[in-house]
């Protein structure tokens, strides 16, 4: 039985306390797509997205009328292009359809423009990678993805030297957007197949032929709770807690209600506190709540792993099928605590690293000279290849090397991307550490059998 407090609850959470869906996100199988041309493949890719997402914003916003709750974006994901497009070749011809489908069925974005060469990568892969800068920089609503590193696998360092290049070629060729390419590539370590947020969502291959996954979130909700909390950390932790499973029922009820209304599997629910650059809607603003002057301070790992644990215990306890990243994101230019700590220097690449061990993700959305050799954006990824390796959890690079600024300026990428300040990166060269390439092997603690 609902009682009238917990719906008046739940009214105050959407009005004041941005509480909404963040994302639902229809994952499509290409492989029945496959063919032995480049522009039939594409054809089918376009015919596919197409027929399946169809009816994907009108649900969406029926949903959002239905239950007084804003689902704020509608995107779609599909099996990972490397693979649909090895046989053709036509990998940019494929990225093409798939923006061309967007636009049709007028979705933000459309992720899977991705490769999968965390032990190793074959010719057609190596080509595939060849393309994402194009790809990214002709394109509107196409994002990328590319996993380097598992805890079972080990690293790539062959593809991390590789990533490197590639980001610093979209950031070049996107140069008169504030690089806003790099935007929508993401370099991962343990990629997860049901992740349904963008950059970094691709329908992965044990996945069935339609589903829907969705993205709750509430960092405002919890920060609004925690206001009215005095006691210990102990009481902190079952704040979050409490209000995690109430956003996350939310969510539930969204995901099931798409996935019946467009004829699709239910995937899972994504419990992760992802910010927006709205005022009231930041991750940075609840660690500063639970005690820290400001996100970045000492501490700020330890606040942000309290965080992430509580969110996980709660919203599992609300849903049966919980995945994705589910946990605290921290994309720096799209959470307002973590720009202002960027600006007045709280907030270092060093502290991110430390709070990625933690967190979801990893160094996300973060603004990064121009002239930020290929081999240190290479090195950012093999460090946190090697924390989400070792720790047996999901990490990734998101920088952007924005072409022409450095240190003191800031970079704006616009709507929910933000806008974020030009932090510094060490001025010490890896070169040859990365030059080496290889492989790291795989830590003791993924060979578990």
């Amino acid at each position: 039985m609902i009682t009238n407090k917990e719906v008046f609850e739940t009214v105050g959470m959407i009005s004041s306390q941005h509480l909404d869906v963040r994302c639902i996100t229809m994952g499509i199988s290409l492989f029945d797509c496959i063919r032995d041309s480049a522009a039939a493949t594409a054809a089918k890719v376009y015919e596919k997205i197409t027929t399946y997402a169809k009816d994907l914003v009108s649900v969406g916003d029926k949903i959002s009328t239905m239950y007084g709750v804003p689902v704020v974006n509608k995107r779609v994901s599909v099996t990972p292009v490397s693979m649909i497009g090895a046989a053709s070749g036509g990998y940019l011809e494929i990225a093409r359809a798939m923006d061309k489908a967007a636009a049709e069925t007028g979705i933000d974005f459309i992720g899977g423009y991705t490769a999968l060469v965390q032990k190793g990568a074959t010719a057609a892969e190596e080509a595939f990678l060849e393309t994402i800068p194009e790809a990214l920089s002709t394109t509107k609503k196409v994002c990328s993805s590319v996993n380097v590193a598992s805890s079972r696998a080990g690293i790539n360092m062959d593809a991390v030297k590789k990533m490197g290049e590639i980001v610093k070629k979209t950031a070049y060729l996107t140069r008169n957007e504030d690089s806003i390419g790099c935007a929508k590539l993401v370099t991962f370590a343990n990629a997860v197949e049901d992740n349904p947020f963008m950059a970094g969502a691709f329908h992965g291959v044990g996945e069935a032929d339609k589903v829907i996954n969705v993205g709750v979130s509430g960092p405002g909700v919890v920060k609004t709770a925690l206001e009215k909390v005095d006691g210990d950390l102990t009481a902190v932790a079952e704040t979050v807690k409490k209000t995690a499973f109430k956003v996350t029922r939310v969510g539930q009820l969204v995901a099931k209600s798409a996935a019946s209304m467009l004829g699709a599997k239910f995937g899972i629910v994504d419990l992760s506190l992802a910010p927006t650059p709205a005022v009231g809607d930041s991750v940075g603003r609840i660690l500063e709540e639970m005690g820290l002057e400001r996100v970045g301070a000492c501490g700020t790992t330890a606040a942000l792993a309290l965080l992430n644990d509580a969110v996980k215990k709660g919203g599992i306890m609300a849903s049966s099928h919980v995945g994705g990243l589910s946990g605290a994101f921290i994309p720096v230019s799209e959470d307002i605590g973590m720009i202002e700590a960027a600006e007045v220097g709280a907030l270092t690449l060093e502290r991110l690293e430390a709070m990625t061990a933690v967190c979801s993700v990893g160094i996300d959305m973060v603004a990064i000279p121009g002239d930020t050799p290929a081999e240190v954006i290479s090195a950012m990824i093999a460090d946190e290849a090697a924390i989400g390796m070792v720790n047996q959890k999901t990490t990734a690079v998101r920088a952007i090397p924005v072409y022409g600024k450095t240190v003191g300026d800031s970079a704006s990428f616009g709507g929910l991307l933000g806008h974020a300040p030009i932090m510094k990166v060490s001025e010490y060269s890896p070169l040859k550490f990365i030059s080496r390439g290889g492989r790291i092997p795989a830590p003791l603690v993924g060979n578990k059998n």
